[in-house]
């Protein structure tokens, strides 16, 4: 009933940027909270960033004054600057929120994710 499909991912070198976006689709009444996380081979996936629906952000101390998340109630739409990349940040970068299907009926979606490479 409701996906998530990011997108814009890539491959660039250390120092450069990408946009990540990820829009959700199908019965949604509202998302409340979207967010971004990212998982490295064999590693937890660990949480990035998040934004609520009245644009509350919150960001992981490692991407802080870095990464800037966003969104688009009105397009179902989340998105993530990644200015001055580290190879560090290298990992499968997956979307999240929070949807209500109803009064009360909420779920939590996932995205299949997204990869960026940094890397010279």
């Amino acid at each position: 009933q409701v996906q998530l499909v990011e997108s814009g991912g890539g491959l660039v070198q250390p120092g450069g940027s990408l946009r990540l976006s990820c829009t959700a689709s199908g019965s949604i009444v509202r998302i409340r909270t979207m967010g971004w996380y990212r998982q490295a081979p064999e590693k937890q996936r660990e949480l990035v960033a998040t934004i609520t629906s009245d644009a509350m952000a919150n960001y992981a101390g490692s991407v802080k004054g870095r990464f800037t998340i966003s969104r688009d109630n009105a397009k179902n739409t989340v998105y993530l600057q990644m200015n001055s990349l580290k190879p560090e940040d290298t990992a499968v970068y997956y979307c999240n929120a929070d949807v209500l299907l109803g009064l009360v009926t909420q779920s939590e979606y996932w995205g299949r994710g997204t990869q960026v490479t940094v890397s010279s």
